[in-house]
């Protein structure tokens, strides 16, 4: 299981050559703009004020036994989390959101939809489920004695009732703009919002996404420009509707299982503080790197608003096999 044991190394302050006078640093700081905590992430947590951060946002181990986890039982994961959380939910502003993005368990083809393992666990911690979103992409590993898994879930939750949601920030152009309401004191007036309408809790992959009102996220697979060396990365741009909607500029983004800074180039896309715990090293420089390349304009990165791309049929591989349309005609 992947909980960010061990720590103690220190990570040399990054150079501002590059960073354009901005510098990334290893321990929190209330005047600091880019933290990169290495080591254990409880350790780091357990030092931070209480209520620093606007969004907590992060894609926890899913405990599937890759190489940078262990797999263990599920009552025990969730056990083992349990002093993180009490940790995030301490450290999260009384305004602040929590998003916990995650897919599914699976133990001799059997699956484990950890979102519904993980309600109880956070209403425990005395949050409040504002969207169960589901995230759904069209390519994957392909299963062999089920339904091919093609969806992940994140959970939004809230400490309190007074919570920050810019949704005017993430509106999506409406269907039908044009519309009118038919009866009663608003008759002939626009039912619409000039601005667009309020994105659906269903962000799908489809053709056109800003054009259709749904929220068209790729994940990140061995083509997506994104693609580094971490093995389970979730796209920039999934955190970003999340940043955009959850914090206002100059609010803390927390992410303690940052990887190779993900959720951190979200916020700082959007001039937010950008706030990573992590365990790995060789994870800590990608996302230093990262974050160089970004502000010197080199960071490979998917556009928020790119539909995915939609095969034309000329491509090789778009085409059915000559071996598949023989077997056809066979049969």
């Amino acid at each position: 299981m992947h909980l960010r044991a061990g720590g103690g190394e220190t990570v040399l302050r990054v150079e501002k050559v590059g960073l354009f006078g901005k510098e990334i640093v290893s321990d929190f700081d209330p005047t600091a703009e880019i933290v990169i905590a290495p080591g254990n992430c409880i350790d780091t947590l357990r030092a931070l004020p209480d209520g620093i951060a606007k969004l907590i946002i992060t894609s926890p181990p899913y405990n599937l036994g890759k190489t940078y986890e262990k797999a263990t039982a599920l009552d025990h994961y969730l056990e083992a989390l349990n002093p993180i959380v009490n940790d995030l939910v301490r450290v999260l502003s009384d305004e602040g959101s929590l998003c916990w993005q995650v897919g599914n368990y699976v133990e001799k083809s059997e699956v484990f939809p950890l979102d519904v393992f993980y309600y109880p666990f956070f209403k425990k911690h005395g949050l409040k489920l504002r969207n169960r979103i589901i995230w759904h992409f069209e390519h994957g590993l392909h299963a062999s004695k089920r339904f091919s898994g093609r969806y992940e879930v994140l959970l939004w939750f809230t400490k309190s009732d007074r919570y920050t949601y810019n949704l005017d920030s993430v509106r999506v152009p409406s269907k039908y703009p044009g519309k009118r309401y038919y009866k009663g004191q608003k008759i002939g007036q626009l039912s619409g919002n000039p601005l667009g309408k309020n994105p659906s809790d269903y962000w799908r992959i489809i053709e056109r996404d800003w054009e259709s009102a749904l929220w068209e996220i790729p994940n990140v697979k061995c083509n997506h420009p994104e693609k580094t060396i971490h093995p389970c990365q979730f796209p920039i741009e999934l955190v970003e509707r999340c940043v955009l909607a959850l914090t206002n500029e100059n609010d803390w983004v927390l992410d303690p299982f940052s990887g190779v800074g993900s959720a951190m180039l979200a916020a700082l896309r959007h001039e937010r503080r950008a706030f990573g715990c992590e365990k790995e090293q060789n994870y800590v420089e990608a996302a230093k790197q990262r974050i160089a390349d970004f502000y010197a304009g080199r960071l490979r990165y998917r556009p928020i608003d790119r539909p995915v791309y939609q095969p034309t049929g000329r491509e090789k591989v778009s085409q059915m096999p000559l071996e598949w349309q023989q077997g056809r005609k066979d049969g």
